[in-house]
């Protein structure tokens, strides 16, 4: 385990440089594996497209299932505004809205 750890110290040093909350989305990907397992098991239901419009929009109607009424924005919102603005710090250079947040 130590051997495992000085070899890979190099590569974990600089993610301690991000701010934590940079680091939680790093780390995190359950709500990506959630929607993209929905995706796929709407995708599977269907079998084949007619269009790729018509794709979209059953990847569109599969996206708001997941929050129908809406109020769901508002938590997410609180949820993801600091990690936007540590965004925005970290990366103003390369951030399209760094003065949004």
């Amino acid at each position: 385990m130590i051997r495992l750890w000085r070899n890979a110290w190099n590569e974990f040093i600089p993610f301690l440089d991000y701010d934590v909350e940079i680091r939680r989305v790093i780390c995190s990907t359950n709500a990506i594996e959630s929607l993209n397992a929905r995706y796929r098991r709407a995708v599977r239901a269907r079998g084949h497209f007619p269009s790729e419009q018509a794709a979209l929009k059953c990847l569109y109607l599969v996206t708001r299932s997941l929050d129908p009424t809406g109020t769901g924005r508002a938590r997410w919102t609180m949820r993801w505004k600091p990690v936007l603005n540590a965004f925005a710090i970290t990366f103003g250079d390369r951030w399209p809205a760094a003065d949004a947040y």
